[in-house]
């Protein structure tokens, strides 16, 4: 131990706790720039001596040693992603501010390593006398893609430019997310008395109770969690209300002089083109997509207009309709974005008899867990058993054992499930731990976050629909973890395309829609009773109803985020006025806002996974849509045969094959676009020439 190490660091020791699990309870702040520091040396010690080895390149001691190394900083990374998203506080984003750079710079000097490309370079010249398995050549031609993609070929100019590029944009993610998350920690609207609550249900009350109870405020409270803005935008009587709730929730990250992302923006954009430029691309998208299922910008277009013009269609006639609501109940104004949702649940009431506040009572939380683990039973043969024992990073957490058929510990999934100060917005996915065979038989550590609406103490936690949806995306997600089986952990679980790796989530979804789910688990929160047949059928017909104002909004994101991406160098772009010229470009119905809009983008522009990748949702939707079909066909939404060839050619089979040989692998062909445009009831939706 040296001077600066804080006294029994857990990340310089082994963990004896339960499935070697991080121990939450010991992990502070402090420890983490003096385990970042070692385990930092640590790697590059190891990269230096595979890059130094003087014996000729062979799979083991080249492309297996970095498989191997790092061991240290990836456990520690894992570990402080959870928290920093999770339940973060101004140390860790501190730390976070710190230490993002330093990590892109350490990745980018192993992938730009001369020496290593070459040995990389050698072995897939020989490749075909290697003798490799099948996971090996994938392998292989990972790692040389990444290298190529990260610049190894280059200059040493180039590659100086590309390093101190690659170092700029992480801090600029950074900054960017956490000035997000700062607007989101500061709103809170209080509402007072039953004037400021009118229209709103009992369950959107208790949660609103709850949200204030969380923030240390008396009586009631909309934050900027999406699962308290949507509802209030559904419910709520006090349109003065709604359009403060609307303009706060869609101004994250745009406020002057506090959390303006605009600046941010823009130099993420023409450093990313500068970037793609340098390896050899027009701009950002080509260089993103060349990598990706998609392939090109084209493509993604052309299935974006497809969708586009349909959608966009109908939600111009469902906005006749609101209007005409509207001036139907005499009101004198002209719909806008902060009415749609509340006129939409009034018409949804109207023409398909039914409302959210009939169906949210029979969305339990728990039940809805349940019928995410019963239906990965029924088709994979798991079971989730809860497990107490396990250190977690918030007394919200819960953990669970997935055992498969023969009883096997597969893993560990950890649920997160409500929204407070500490977490994020939105939800996803990520690991503790991913699976791998290389150093051992690991099982995964499988995290889900969400930011669903607390009820209040001993009341039950009620979800809508959208909610439940996202429940089983990310639990699909999940699936995709820790039902992984393969060797190497560069193509373990969810590493595989980003315009692949919505499948196994989207699918999933599809199951919570099924009559035979909804039966069993839509089960009343106060008397038990399962939902009433005839609410069943309507909930289930009443699916695809404002399906225009959802595909409309969600389509409008990716187009603008290609836009931003498509730009050549040296793409110097005003955020603000980019954004209205790019909608303007589409015709986008003044009356709904962008599910994203820039500022707040966090897909695109915090970290950049999604990066001109934010169509991957509606690509993988084409995908999901025409799987689920496979189980119609068949004639069983749990058909054991279909079940099995989705598990072993797409749940367990991580990155292990290219993605569309992978699909065609489980359904015998790549799909048309024309399952999704059923699926959102867009199929017979005119469209003009």
């Amino acid at each position: 131990m040296t001077q600066s190490d804080p006294p029994e660091n857990p990340f310089f020791a082994n963990w004896t706790t339960p499935n070697e699990v991080p121990p939450f309870d010991r992990i502070k702040p402090e420890h983490f720039r003096p385990a970042y520091a070692r385990a930092l040396a640590e790697h590059d010690d190891e990269i230096a001596a595979i890059a130094a080895d003087p014996a000729p390149a062979t799979f083991d001691n080249t492309i297996a040693a970095l498989e191997r190394s790092g061991g240290a900083l990836t456990r520690l990374d894992n570990v402080f992603h959870v928290m920093a998203g999770a339940h973060s506080n101004d140390e860790l984003l501190a730390i976070e501010r710190e230490m993002s750079p330093q990590i892109a710079r350490h990745w980018n000097d192993i992938r730009t390593n001369a020496a290593l490309f070459r040995r990389i370079d050698a072995l897939v010249r020989t490749a075909d006398t290697l003798h490799l398995s099948g996971e090996q050549k994938r392998v292989l031609e990972r790692y040389q893609i990444t290298f190529r993609r990260a610049g190894a070929g280059l200059d040493g100019a180039a590659k100086q430019r590309l390093a101190e590029i690659v170092e700029r944009l992480a801090a600029l993610g950074t900054a960017f997310s956490q000035n997000v998350l700062a607007d989101e920690q500061t709103f809170a609207l209080r509402l007072a008395g039953e004037a400021e609550l009118a229209g709103l249900p009992d369950f959107t009350r208790e949660a609103m109770k709850s949200e204030a109870q969380e923030r240390g405020l008396d009586g009631h409270a909309v934050t900027l969690s999406r699962s308290s803005v949507e509802p209030f935008l559904q419910y709520s009587d006090r349109r003065d209300l709604r359009e403060k709730v609307f303009r706060a929730f869609v101004m994250r990250g745009d406020n002057a002089g506090k959390t303006d992302n605009k600046a941010i923006i823009a130099e993420l954009v023409r450093l990313r083109a500068e970037r793609a430029r340098l390896l050899g691309f027009p701009d950002f998208a080509h260089y993103r997509l060349d990598d990706a299922m998609a392939k090109t910008p084209a493509a993604v277009r052309n299935l974006l207009d497809t969708v586009w013009v349909r959608a966009r269609s109908r939600a111009l006639a469902d906005r006749d309709a609101l209007q005409a609501l509207i001036q139907e109940e005499g009101g004198n104004f002209t719909l806008a974005p902060w009415d749609w949702r509340y006129y939409a649940e009034k018409l949804r009431r109207r023409a398909c008899d039914i409302d959210e506040a009939s169906i949210q009572p029979y969305l339990n939380l728990e039940r809805m867990i349940e019928a995410a683990f019963y239906t990965a039973n029924r088709l994979f043969g798991l079971t989730f058993t809860p497990r107490t024992d396990v250190p977690v990073w918030h007394p919200d957490v819960r953990v669970w054992a997935a055992r498969d058929r023969e009883g096997r510990e597969v893993g560990l999934f950890f649920g997160d499930y409500f929204a407070r100060p500490t977490k994020r917005s939105g939800a996803w996915m990520t690991s503790l731990r991913d699976q791998e065979k290389l150093k051992g038989d690991i099982r995964p550590l499988i995290v889900n976050v969400c930011n669903f609406s607390k009820a209040a103490a001993g009341e039950p936690a009620l979800l809508s629909f959208g909610d439940a949806h996202t429940l089983f995306h990310e639990f699909g997600h999940a699936l995709h973890g820790l039902l992984s089986n393969v060797t190497y952990p560069e193509i373990a679980g969810t590493n595989v395309a980003t315009d692949f790796v919505e499948l196994p989530s989207q699918l999933y979804e599809h199951w919570l829609e099924e009559p035979a789910v909804l039966r069993r688990f839509a089960l009343h929160c106060e008397t038990g009773e399962p939902m009433p047949e005839d609410l069943l059928q309507r909930l289930i017909a009443a699916r695809n109803f404002d399906q225009g104002f959802a595909t409309v909004e969600y389509v409008a994101s990716a187009f603008v985020d290609l836009d931003f991406h498509s730009l050549p160098p040296p793409a110097m772009v005003e955020a603000g006025s980019f954004e209205a010229d790019a909608l303007a470009k589409i015709e986008m119905p003044a009356e709904i806002a962008m599910r994203h809009r820039p500022p707040h983008f966090a897909h695109i522009f915090s970290g950049g996974g999604y990066a001109a990748g934010y169509y991957s949702y509606m690509w993988s939707e084409v995908l999901d849509a025409d799987a689920f079909e496979a189980f119609k066909e068949a004639g069983d939404i749990f058909d054991p045969a279909t079940a099995k060839r989705l598990h072993d050619r797409i749940y367990s089979a991580g990155g292990s094959r290219e993605p569309g040989e992978a699909y065609k692998a489980f359904r015998g062909r790549l799909p048309s676009p024309d399952a999704l445009l059923r699926k959102r009831g867009l199929a017979d939706i005119a469209v003009a020439n």
